[in-house]
């Protein structure tokens, strides 16, 4: 069994894989459901709008698969967004790992979405997923969508408003940034990811 990141043709896949590679973890990018199904942890990236992408995944016989995988899972970016009961992009439906609606990010003058840079991370709660990480860690955003804050979330993070930047319910987690992309800060969530027990 190894790491499969999902081939949804509408993620950061490249990115993900070579961040995956620094770690030397032993990862495969597919779309074919029984590998999905039969792998020691899934990584679902995803880039663009969240209708598209459960459309993708429905059409790909993804959807129960993702829904009823009892291993560690990480949503990334758009990713997150999915693994929650429905979104405001598109009236979408999510995986409905997670409770509640993702909603779009108010724009203003001072905050213009969408959010693209580093925000500090503020921890909510202790969690394997952010070992080794210090509150106030820098972390790099690209979204126009936010989670909600509630009892699942374990890191938040602020522009305009406070939103669930990772969360983590049973065996699904979630960052609402690119770890990929967030330095060291990021490849330290991978490879806590990768550590997971299984």
């Amino acid at each position: 069994m190894s790491t499969v990141v999902v081939k949804l043709g509408v993620g950061n896949t490249a990115s993900v894989m070579f961040a995956l590679e620094r770690l030397n973890a032993l990862a495969t990018l597919t779309d074919d459901p029984v590998r999905i199904a039969d792998a020691e942890r899934i990584i679902l990236p995803g880039v663009g709008a969240a209708a598209h992408a459960m459309e993708l995944i429905a059409q790909k016989g993804l959807r129960d698969i993702l829904r009823a995988f009892e291993r560690p899972l990480l949503g990334v970016c758009l990713g997150q967004q999915l693994l929650f009961e429905s979104s405001d992009e598109g009236d979408a439906e999510g995986l409905a790992l997670l409770p509640g609606r993702v909603t779009r990010l108010p724009a203003s003058k001072e905050a213009p979405a969408p959010h693209m840079g580093w925000s500090k991370l503020r921890i909510e709660r202790a969690n394997p997923l952010l070992e080794g990480v210090e509150d106030g860690a820098y972390a790099y955003f690209v979204h126009s969508y936010v989670c909600p804050i509630d009892a699942n979330t374990i890191a938040s993070a602020a522009y305009g408003q406070r939103f669930a930047a990772m969360v983590n319910r049973g065996n699904a987690y979630g960052c609402q940034f690119h770890p990929e992309r967030s330095s060291a800060v990021g490849a330290r969530i991978l490879a806590n990811f990768l550590s997971l027990p299984c």
